[in-house]
């Protein structure tokens, strides 16, 4: 039977729930209902704790230091990359951080926060676009893929060991062999004649992008090296705000394809990896982007990352949903088990949120922890202090 609410109802006030009878009666106007009271709450069988929805935005471990952290930081701001401009100087980049001091004072610097404030950039560039939207594509972003393409194939070339270890395929050291002793001719291919001399300084960010050869692992701290070193290039003016689209669209889905398949075929360990409670065992970056493509989306919220349909037909359009995809491929069990925090977010009622949440915890996450900044390198076009 419908039931009116009467705000002003004095029984409302006296009985918060009615005695059970044979007839149950709203708590609100005392009318009859179809539905049974619920019972009254005792010491025994107390009233459930309810936690805030989605206060955060992203909700972390339980007890975790840094979701206080996370909630109270601002948003991230995108910032121009300044341009550097002759008389270079450039230098071996050398490792600087060893302490949260180390890390407070990178944070608090020119450097460090518009190397941040380019992540947001690459971010807001891709906002509401899929890959196939048209994007102006460079010369050197053009050689950039190529050299990844290359990456590509010397796999093929290497193949993995037969050997009984789950992790760390031996022949992964080869393939970084191979890397590290072509890696200045293959930034010479994109490099004009006049900032050869980059190569000093270009080279040591490149070859830490991809994984540790002597660990066999990978993780974010690699793939922050790699958004360092199109940051580099940035500076030297090989990448221009107008190219930021396709560093995303072109030039970071190919370094995804390879990472993805150098943890595939020599089963790269997870580096630093936070277990059941990370983002992902490996990526961060493609989780920010894919959800900046997604913001005002008529159709895709973040909950249809449930829905295998939307994951099979967008998953070559939307970096966020091919992240998903790629979970679910090479995790067994339930999603909410195995990845509780992409579970979370999924509650999230808007992408914008998603992505604005997801910038702040990659700061504090991954730019703040001194496990995983202690590899970062510094010279002359990322200062320290």
């Amino acid at each position: 039977m419908e039931c009116h609410d009467h705000e002003d109802s004095p029984k409302s006030a006296q009985t918060p729930f009615p005695p059970s009878t044979a007839t149950s009666t709203c708590c609100k106007c005392g009318g009859p209902t179809t539905f049974a009271p619920p019972p009254p709450f005792s010491e025994i069988s107390p009233p459930p704790i309810y936690r805030p929805i989605r206060a955060p935005a992203i909700n972390l471990p339980p007890n975790n230091p840094s979701q206080q952290a996370i909630i109270l930081a601002p948003v991230p701001q995108s910032q121009k990359v300044p341009l550097v401009s002759p008389p270079y100087h450039f230098q071996v980049p050398n490792k600087r951080i060893q302490s949260p001091n180390d890390i407070r004072r990178f944070q608090e610097s020119d450097s460090g926060k518009n190397f941040l404030g380019f992540i947001v950039a690459l971010s807001e560039s891709i906002r509401s676009r899929k890959f196939s939207d048209p994007c102006h594509v460079s010369p050197a972003i053009s050689s950039i893929v190529s050299t990844l393409e290359t990456l590509i194939r010397w796999i093929d070339e290497i193949p993995p060991l037969q050997q009984a270890s789950r992790y760390g395929n031996l022949s992964y050291r080869a393939w970084h062999d191979r890397l590290t002793e072509s890696s200045e001719s293959l930034m010479l291919n994109f490099l004009p004649d006049d900032l050869n001399s980059a190569t000093i300084e270009l080279v040591p960010y490149f070859t830490d992008s991809f994984g540790n050869s002597s660990r066999i692992d990978y993780g974010t701290g690699h793939e922050t090296n790699f958004a360092a070193w199109l940051y580099c290039i940035t500076r030297l003016g090989l990448i221009m705000e107008e190219d930021y689209q396709a560093v995303v669209a072109r030039v970071f889905v190919k370094y995804l394809e390879l990472m993805r398949k150098l943890q595939l075929v020599y089963c790269l360990e997870p580096a630093g990896s936070h277990g059941v409670w990370g983002l992902d065992d490996y990526h961060f970056l493609p989780f920010i982007f894919g959800s900046s493509q997604l913001i005002d989306h008529k159709y895709m919220k973040p909950k249809s990352i449930h829905n295998q349909d939307i994951l099979d037909n967008f998953s070559n359009e939307y970096l966020y949903l091919a992240c998903i995809a790629f979970v679910k491929k090479v995790k067994k069990g339930l999603f909410a088990e195995h990845s509780p925090l992409l579970d979370d977010i999924s509650g999230v009622p808007t992408w914008k949120k998603v992505n604005s949440g997801l910038l702040k915890m990659y700061k504090v996450e991954v730019l703040e922890k001194v496990p995983i900044m202690q590899h970062f390198l510094f010279g002359s076009l990322i200062k320290w202090g």
